[in-house]
């Protein structure tokens, strides 16, 4: 009777001290997606603007002085589970032609490539794919890398409502500035739309620093198919420096495709 006892006992002690952790594991299958809206600032000196095959700079006379000193774009992350996948409304490229000595005309041009990123929320690993070319000589290639966080994160006691959930104020160093990060644990799932901004537990609904910003505008709650988000696509698998080396050789073509039809 004393044995049977100390094994009923036994049983509630692992049964309490084991609800935590069933929990835990069920929040893990929470499905949604979060829409942001993403500001940055935009440095002349970075833009490559050609006009007539010429490219100009910023101090030229030549240099458009209308070029608004912000980017705004879109972005719309799909969760379900562990896995994210992060699909970004990025504006085409603007180029800028002058002919017979009238004003520059602008014309919008689809980007030479498309990105798609997928982060596995448990382990902190981004996965990038990347796909070049046309038709048949289109070629994808895929790059995982390690999300490295920042330290020195500060949270304070100042809350507010983002996208109806509660959030909590952090500030932490990062770009040589202190951001300010705005964090929710309402949603039970660690993320945020600036990697190395990704705090030890929440997810972050705003994030302001001087030279850019992403609002959370949106969170909807609803269920989507785990293969949605993780990487199904056949790649070839590369390096991080080397998918950026590939994406730079795309955007190098695509400029200098734009400069021979400006000449002809």
């Amino acid at each position: 009777m004393k044995t049977l006892l100390c094994a009923v006992v036994n049983f509630i002690i692992v049964f309490l001290a084991t609800r935590p952790i069933i929990a835990q594991t069920a929040s893990a299958t929470w499905s949604g997606q979060i829409t942001y809206e993403g500001v940055r600032k935009v440095d002349p000196s970075q833009m490559r603007i050609v006009i007539n095959g010429e490219q100009v700079k910023p101090g030229d006379p030549n240099f458009p002085a209308d070029i608004p000193d912000t980017r705004m774009f879109g972005q719309k992350t799909l969760i379900n589970g562990t896995f994210a996948k992060e699909s970004r409304d990025e504006p085409n490229a603007v180029v800028r032609v002058r002919g017979d000595g009238g004003p520059p005309q602008t014309r919008n041009l689809p980007r030479p490539f498309t990105e798609q990123v997928f982060v596995d929320l448990q382990s902190q690993t981004k996965v990038t794919l990347l796909t070049v070319g046309k038709d048949a000589d289109t070629k994808t290639y895929q790059a995982e890398a390690p999300i490295q966080r920042v330290n020195g994160w500060q949270l304070t006691d100042q809350t507010k409502k983002i996208a109806g959930y509660t959030c909590r104020k952090a500030t932490v160093p990062y770009k040589n500035e202190t951001y300010t990060v705005w964090i929710t644990t309402e949603i039970p799932v660690t993320y945020s739309p600036i990697h190395e901004l990704t705090p030890e537990m929440g997810t972050v609904l705003l994030i302001e620093g001087s030279k850019e910003q992403f609002k959370a505008t949106k969170v909807d709650t609803t269920s989507s198919d785990a293969s949605a988000v993780k990487p199904g696509a056949q790649a070839q698998t590369v390096t991080p420096e080397q998918l950026a080396e590939l994406r730079q050789k795309a955007i190098a073509d695509f400029q200098q495709q734009l400069q021979l039809n400006e000449r002809n």
